[in-house]
């Protein structure tokens, strides 16, 4: 059984377990600040993190702002990208009374327990591991050493709260088995400390962006959860479609004009195929115009709360949830100092 097909599995089982015990579980999951969240990330990750909350799972954000620069040669405007994240999540619904949001600078213990965290790792299952072999093959030449720990630095963000469901799509699992990796090798070497964490299977379908590619800020082609809807409006009339009158969904021959149809769609609860006949010869002035009607209303309600939480408000519920993650690492760093026989009381 591959490793897709036996998570898969486990996931029937641990959401079972999870609607029956959700107290006894707890999910690491998060955000790379490198810009504006998109509607991707809200079908992709953050309704999933607001009906896990809901369901009673402590949950645990990350916002991963020393990831950053592991392919790239600056932060940008990485405080304003972390506040607005976290804006959006709390505007999605998620509860600062029951969420932690931290930034992986403000926690110097994710950083100390990185150390023995390598020490368990080859060199050889790092470079196996898919996120890192396509970064060098799209980079054309050596990668940075950053970028090579990359999923060991994700095993420290995950572990130092002993979070035992990630809630991942297909093509995270890697880091996820690399982290249960880590855990299960500590434990054997120096005594047991972590759990060994599970990949959460999400269910939500690749969202498409407006060109037919994944939606994608490095693409270009991503609605911003924050934008206005004039601005979103002009962005998805931008968007290259062709000169065919009757609309149709075919996304291997006809990608811009299925990208249109399938954020519709998933912003309506229906398929692509469904707004396709509605819309029928319109061509695709009509189909942007069903599309940003579509966008706007579905995120209208969203739009109006995050108005309401000022920056401010979101820096001191990063503030709160700093103090917390690092009130928790520094007991986690004590154990596993403990664990090695280096906690020497001097």
């Amino acid at each position: 059984m591959d490793t897709f097909t036996a998570t898969a599995a486990r996931t029937t089982r641990l959401r079972s377990e999870i609607a029956a015990h959700p107290g006894r579980h707890r999910i690491l999951t998060g955000e790379r600040p490198t810009g504006r969240l998109h509607l991707g990330h809200l079908f992709g990750t953050i309704l999933e993190r607001v009906r896990l909350q809901q369901q009673g799972v402590e949950t645990f954000v990350v916002l991963a702002d020393y990831q950053v620069i592991t392919d790239r040669d600056s932060l940008g405007d990485v405080r304003e990208n972390v506040v607005e994240a976290v804006r959006d999540n709390l505007a999605a619904g998620l509860d600062p009374r029951r969420t932690t949001f931290f930034t992986h600078s403000a926690i110097p213990e994710l950083n100390q327990l990185l150390l023995p965290f390598l020490s368990l790792v080859t060199e050889a299952e790092l470079h196996r591991n898919p996120t890192v072999k396509a970064e060098a093959e799209a980079a054309g030449r050596g990668i940075g050493a950053l970028l090579l720990t990359y999923p060991v630095h994700q095993a420290a963000d995950i572990l130092f709260c002993k979070g035992d469901l990630i809630p991942v799509g297909k093509d995270n699992l890697p880091h996820v088995e690399l982290t249960r990796t880590i855990a299960r090798r500590f434990d054997e070497r120096y005594g047991p400390v972590f759990p060994v964490p599970e990949a959460l299977l999400t269910d939500t379908p690749e969202l498409p962006g407006l060109d037919g590619r994944k939606m994608s800020k490095s693409y270009g082609n991503a609605i911003a959860l924050g934008a206005t809807e004039d601005e979103t409006a002009a962005a998805i009339r931008r968007a290259r479609t062709d000169s065919e009158r009757l609309i149709a969904f075919d996304p291997e021959h006809r990608p811009g004009v299925s990208g249109l149809l399938a954020t519709a769609a998933v912003c309506r609860g229906v398929a692509p195929e469904d707004v396709a006949a509605e819309i029928g010869t319109g061509g695709s002035a009509a189909l942007k115009q069903v599309t940003a009607e579509s966008v706007n209303g579905f995120l209208r309600a969203h739009r109006e709360r995050r108005a309401r939480i000022s920056p401010d408000e979101a820096a001191e519920v990063i503030r709160a949830g700093n103090a917390r993650a690092r009130e928790i690492a520094i007991a986690t760093l004590d154990e596993v100092r403990a664990a090695m026989g280096m906690r020497y009381g001097f």
